[in-house]
């Protein structure tokens, strides 16, 4: 039997690029820094992207951790991705998106090294955000509707 979720935000643009984004009660603001013509009064979607990757890493560490039988005393995750402007731009055929993520995780643990590979191992399996980055995810636009 099937289990799934239906997760859903809103993103509203407000003035310039800034936008007001909501899931549930939540509220998170998305812009650009100045230099890319925004306000700087929030992460980018790019950097969103990247938190929400090593958030999403760091809940499943805690909720595997102890089946496991590691230890967590701190975790840590610092992401980092490459993408060519030029493709956002339109300045040449290059993908708009990341070519390159990469990670690191910081784990302070008195736990056993090899406990700490396996259960790295299978945290990296079970992230939904890692596995819908590395694997194609079926995108659609659903509709577009016209207010006046």
């Amino acid at each position: 039997m099937s289990n799934v979720q239906t997760f859903k935000a809103t993103a509203h643009l407000q003035d310039g690029v800034k936008v007001i984004t909501k899931a549930r009660q939540f509220e998170l603001v998305i812009d650009e820094p100045q230099n890319l013509g925004g306000t700087d009064t929030g992460m980018n979607p790019v950097e969103a992207l990247l938190a929400s990757l090593g958030a999403c890493q760091s809940i499943v560490a805690r909720v595997y951790a102890s089946k496991f039988e590691v230890e967590l005393e701190d975790f840590r995750v610092d992401v980092e991705g490459d993408l060519d402007l030029d493709g956002f731009f339109n300045r040449s055929e290059v993908r708009p998106g990341y070519s390159d993520i990469r990670y690191t995780f910081y784990i302070k643990t008195p736990s056993p090294a090899e406990k700490v590979e396996a259960f790295v191992q299978f945290l990296e399996s079970k992230c939904p955000v890692g596995d819908t980055i590395a694997d194609p995810v079926n995108l659609k636009l659903n509709r577009i509707v016209i207010e006046n």
